[in-house]
């Protein structure tokens, strides 16, 4: 579970430096990028050397289809990382839908939103997608990925199951999300998870995570808190 608090006035267990935490999410963010445009590239340069009409037509097709996948990442990224408007935001959990939709669209896995459409705090949405992000993760064979949604906007609560095939979860997603690295420090592989943890502690939810055979759940229910002000006016996390 994580720990209570948000990044602005409450204890964390770990500290981060803001320079380095936009750095690292702009790391992650490249990450997700480069590999769907450098195929574009490489698209790109067989067309011009290629005179065959079926290579150009390979060419063309992969092109198409690592577009519309770097349009799917970045807007995602968009929605799950970025400031997306001013203090105190919201985001229509439609376009989260939209978003994580594109992100795992592929024939591996399947995705079954059952979050109401509404207009939700954004750091609330952001902390959902993000949550899926990790979901994701867990089952790289594939399967499916059930996101869920409980209570109204003050006492909202999600939960994420991911069932494939060898779902794991990998040992050191507890401690980054509870905002103590086992290890005492991040890099650009473990930031989003991290991240997730500052997300959560700044909406005041507090996230569980736990794993059985083919099948891991994410929870992120209402957290006790100390301060006078709600938790979503505490922090505005972006970069």
């Amino acid at each position: 579970m994580l720990s209570d608090g948000s990044l602005d006035g409450f204890m964390t267990k770990f500290s981060l430096d803001p320079l380095d935490l936009a750095a690292l999410l702009s790391s992650r963010v490249c990450h997700d990028v480069i590999s769907p445009v450098g195929a574009i590239v490489n698209g790109l340069e067989v067309l011009e050397e290629e005179k065959d009409a079926e290579m150009r037509g390979h060419a063309l097709a992969l092109i198409k289809s690592s577009a519309a996948e770097a349009s799917a990442r970045l807007q995602f990224c968009r929605l799950a990382f970025g400031a997306a408007g001013s203090k105190g935001a919201a985001i229509d959990t439609g376009d989260a839908e939209h978003v994580t939709r594109q992100l795992l669209a592929d024939e591996r896995t399947r995705l079954e939103w059952s979050v109401p459409r509404v207009l939700m705090s954004k750091n609330k949405v952001k902390l959902l997608l993000n949550l899926c992000l990790i979901a994701d993760a867990t089952i790289p064979r594939g399967g499916v990925i059930s996101v869920s949604s409980t209570g109204d906007e003050d006492r909202i609560a999600f939960r994420i199951e991911a069932r494939g095939t060898n779902a794991r979860l990998a040992a050191n997603i507890p401690a980054l999300l509870d905002g103590a690295p086992e290890d005492g420090a991040i890099d650009a592989r473990s930031i989003q998870i991290y991240y997730a943890g500052l997300v959560a502690r700044a909406s005041g939810l507090a996230v569980e995570v736990a794993a059985s055979p083919e099948l891991v759940t994410i929870t992120a229910k209402p957290a006790d808190r100390r301060a006078d002000r709600p938790a979503d006016e505490a922090a505005d996390i972006g970069v």
